[in-house]
């Protein structure tokens, strides 16, 4: 007889990042995700705190995708004693590498600007959470003790994965973080339709994307507009599957001449390794994007992009003339190259800021996008004088509807839906909708909470 499932919910409730969901039975311990806080200084805060359960205890990790709110804590789980399997897609492992290490150098500088004690972990944790790692593909069934786990397709970025659990004839799916379709190089989101517990994404619970037409035409005309102008066009982007997706695009609008010639700096160490990641991996693209490299044309080289890895290179787009196009990390701006550019052009009103993913509460992407006429950066006043654009189009999250169509999709079989990574008003609005015009058992839980499935 199967025991009972206890879930708990150790990060991700109510809170877009720290992804960390626990499974137990019996003896058995699985994890899904470890991802860091991020956003605000009270959350990143929390990455320093123990685990509420003990890491040494955990037989097997399996990781959704590698963006830092679903791993970026995998390397102090490994400090504090976890020594069972870690499994994830190929192309989360080869990611996860690159993230990982990034965002070690980022604590670090964080830690000496604030004068506090060294990051969370260190490059020998990095090393040995990679010995545990355990490249699985999709479809190819993990046993961990009386469970079948298999990886699906989520869509959201390159090898992101939902994590299925079957026991007994009945599934626990977790979506990860899904996919916003069309994705111009991933495959469509799988459709699910046999889940009995279900722990789903919000992001975008409460609101509509555009259309990515629309999307598309906004790109082409901020563009126009500040090549136009002569200033500087800064777009902080997610290294991860955001600037493969712009880049995509900018490349189709050079190709077919439909934005004037300008130099375009990819100015972000990590998001040339990631693409370097994405050019590896070409079976796990879509059919169109492959159809487009059978005809000879090579995705992310086209004519005026520079890319600048090197740190004199970086500092050296500031002498290049105008007008230009500088791509850079952080998406959120709460690092990375993206904020001496914005120091530097901020102030200019020829210049433009284009947002183009999610902006986390408390960070320096959000204050923007609110339109603050003066933020800090890096210790300095900065009046925002240069024009501040929206695209959310681009998002690599699904919005409200298709997330509704996810659920719905296997509304006749799910017996509760946990509504999770959302801030809490997205969250608990998608609860609602679900119970109202689904009548499924939808709940928002908070951290800490756990509950019994019967699987």
């Amino acid at each position: 007889m199967n025991q009972k499932l206890k879930l708990t919910f150790c990060g991700g409730a109510q809170s877009v990042t720290g992804s960390n969901y626990l499974l137990e039975s019996g003896d058995t311990k699985i994890l899904v995700d470890c991802g860091l806080f991020q956003g605000t200084k009270i959350s990143e805060d929390k990455n320093d705190d123990s685990f509420p359960y003990d890491p040494a205890s955990i037989d097997a990790l399996f990781i959704t995708h590698a963006h830092l709110d679903h791993i970026g804590r995998v390397p102090k789980l490994v400090r504090d004693g976890f020594r069972g399997k870690i499994f994830s897609t190929p192309p989360t492992r080869d990611l996860a590498e690159l993230m990982l290490a990034d965002s070690l150098g980022v604590m670090r500088k964080e830690a000496r600007r604030s004068r506090k004690k060294d990051a969370i972990y260190s490059e020998d944790d990095i090393q040995r959470a990679l010995g545990l790692w355990n490249p699985v593909d999709y479809h190819d069934g993990i046993p961990v003790a009386d469970f079948n786990i298999n990886f699906r397709d989520a869509g959201h970025v390159m090898g992101s994965a939902m994590v299925e659990i079957a026991r007994g004839g009945k599934k626990i799916l977790f979506t990860g973080d899904l996919g916003n379709p069309p994705n111009p190089l991933l495959r469509d989101t799988e459709k699910v339709t046999d889940a009995d517990f279900l722990i789903i994404e919000s992001t975008y619970g409460d609101r509509e994307h555009e259309e990515l037409n629309e999307a598309n035409l906004k790109l082409e005309r901020v563009i126009e507009d500040t090549m136009h102008s002569g200033g500087a066009l800064m777009i902080p982007a997610f290294s991860l599957e955001r600037t493969q997706k712009l880049l995509f695009q900018i490349n189709d609008l050079v190709e077919h001449g439909r934005i004037p010639r300008a130099p375009i700096f990819l100015d972000s160490p990590l998001a040339i390794k990631a693409t370097n990641v994405y050019k590896k991996y070409q079976r796990y693209y879509n059919e169109n994007a492959k159809d487009i490299i059978r005809s000879g044309d090579a995705l992310f080289q086209f004519p005026g992009l520079k890319m600048t890895l090197k740190t004199e290179e970086s500092k050296a787009i500031k002498r290049a003339p105008f007008p230009k196009i500088i791509i850079a990390g952080s998406g959120m701006s709460n690092g990375g190259r993206i904020v001496h550019h914005e120091l530097n052009y901020l102030p200019d009103p020829k210049s433009a800021l284009l947002l183009m993913g999610y902006q986390a509460a408390g960070s320096l992407g959000r204050r923007l996008q609110e339109r603050q006429k003066t933020v800090r950066i890096m210790g300095e006043t900065v009046r925002v004088r240069a024009r501040v654009e929206n695209i959310r189009g681009y998002s690599a999250h699904p919005d409200m509807n298709d997330l509704f169509d996810f659920v719905h999709n296997t509304a006749d079989t799910v017996k509760k839906v946990f509504v999770v990574q959302g801030e809490p008003k997205s969250s608990l609005f998608f609860t609602q909708r679900l119970r109202d015009y689904l009548g499924v058992d939808a709940a928002a839980p908070e951290t800490g909470d756990n509950f019994e499935l019967d699987i």
